[in-house]
């Protein structure tokens, strides 16, 4: 079928007629279908059933130097969990991380949060000042801008490339406003168009001079060892080396944690920085906590041993959703390759697949779907303030669905797109 655009009025009439049918078809089935967040599937779930049995009350339950892990100590994590997480972020040192609780969101707000109150490192507290902004690469991810927007801080969009975020434009805002404090990252598959930063972004963001001494780069390393092949991975450099390597070592705090590698909710997490960021760290929790969950901790050392524990356990993960990629993106060549109505990213890794439909359609898209029983993602929710300018980018996320209900929902989400893009240019003849 030849592009939409190339078609005359009659043409998408007769069209529109024929997929107006086929929608009403595909709404007598009742579906109740949900792609609006990256979920592991209970399958998933199950595989790391293990992980609870790890421990039961006749363990040993005492860290590889001694300590009891029931008990008071080792506020910053055991020494394997660290070790654990330090691989995971690729090598950072060990002792620059701090093994928190069940999840980095936690620790991402945490840090804002501080900086808000107390400052950076003997800086002016956030709050205490005029205005304090933030970057935002985007698409990205909607609960780092929910955390900015809660505590009023002015996010600026940075448009993403395939090799990371606007390099030109993140150098400019950084070194000429001071009230520029951080810039919100996932540098390896991007949430939600599976970008991996390249060398050269990642050597720019180590060499940034920020005008304000207390900016920070937000490192969400979320998608670390989410790879979906073994043969095609995404490699990226190990940010807080290259920071120090430039004289920086101080500007970028790392983040990361096992909630889809464990249990969601029930897994650990890690901070990692310079000696500096990390003795502030510890100073406060020093009055927040008396310690996170060091057993839990001890339990996934003592389940996944080690870093080739782990990427052995992703590639089992890898085997449940990368079908239903695959199948999402086949179903995307078929019904809309050629018709240029949409663009879509191949990701060789991470939870979602980004679609940039036609300027102005997404928000109609979602909402047809969700009248056909498929719930999406919000259009605009990859953007900051949940507005997307070109009402363009809808994030699809493949991996909780069956393969049975991925392909129903893949079928519905291609009809919306087509139906809704006949009907905006339908719209524009009539306008002229």
């Amino acid at each position: 079928m030849k592009p939409y655009k190339e078609m005359s009025r009659e043409e998408l009439l007769s069209l529109k007629a024929e997929l107006d049918k086929q929608f009403e078809d595909v709404k007598g089935k009742g579906l109740a279908l949900d792609m609006s967040r990256g979920k592991p599937t209970p399958a998933q779930l199950d595989m790391t059933m293990g992980l609870m049995d790890a421990l039961n009350s006749e363990s040993d339950m005492k860290t590889e130097n001694g300590v009891d892990t029931r008990n008071y100590g080792l506020m910053d994590g055991i020494p394997e969990a660290k070790r654990l997480m330090a691989d995971i972020m690729g090598g950072v040192p060990v002792e620059n991380v701090i093994v928190y609780g069940n999840a980095s969101l936690a620790i991402m707000y945490d840090t804002v949060s501080r900086s808000m109150t107390h400052g950076v490192l003997g800086s002016t507290p956030w709050c205490r000042l005029d205005k304090v902004r933030f970057l935002c690469p985007a698409p990205g991810y909607d609960r780092h801008f929910a955390i900015t927007q809660l505590f009023g801080i002015e996010m600026i969009t940075i448009p993403m490339t395939p090799e990371g975020p606007d390099m030109d434009l993140v150098e400019k805002y950084v070194s000429e406003d001071p009230a520029v404090k951080g810039i919100w990252c996932v540098p390896k598959y991007s949430n939600p168009q599976g970008i991996s930063y390249s060398d050269e972004t990642v050597r720019r963001f180590a060499a940034l001079k920020p005008a304000a001494e207390d900016f920070r780069i937000y490192w969400d390393n979320a998608y670390a060892i989410h790879h979906l092949y073994d043969d095609k991975q995404a490699q990226i450099l190990e940010i807080l080396s290259e920071c120090e390597k430039a004289g920086h070592p101080d500007m970028v705090y790392e983040f990361a944690s096992t909630s889809k590698v464990s249990f969601p909710g029930a897994g650990i997490a890690a901070f990692a920085s310079s000696k500096a960021n990390i003795a502030e760290a510890k100073r406060f929790m020093t009055i927040q906590t008396i310690g996170h969950d060091k057993i839990n901790q001890l339990r996934h050392v003592r389940y996944f041993k080690n870093i080739e524990g782990i990427q052995a356990h992703m590639r089992k993960h890898a085997a449940f959703i990368r079908p239903k990629f695959e199948a999402v993106l086949a179903v995307l060549d078929k019904e809309l390759g050629g018709l240029e109505i949409g663009e879509w990213t191949r990701p060789l890794g991470g939870y979602f697949i980004s679609f940039d439909a036609m300027e102005g359609c997404a928000k109609a898209i979602v909402a047809k779907c969700k009248e056909a029983g498929v719930t999406m993602t919000g259009a605009g929710a990859t953007f900051p303030y949940g507005k997307d300018p070109k009402d363009s980018n809808i994030r699809i996320a493949p991996t909780y669905p069956t393969a049975e209900e991925m392909a129903e929902a893949a079928d519905l989400f291609v009809l919306c797109v087509k139906l809704v893009s006949v009907e905006q240019l339908l719209a524009k003849q009539k306008g002229l």
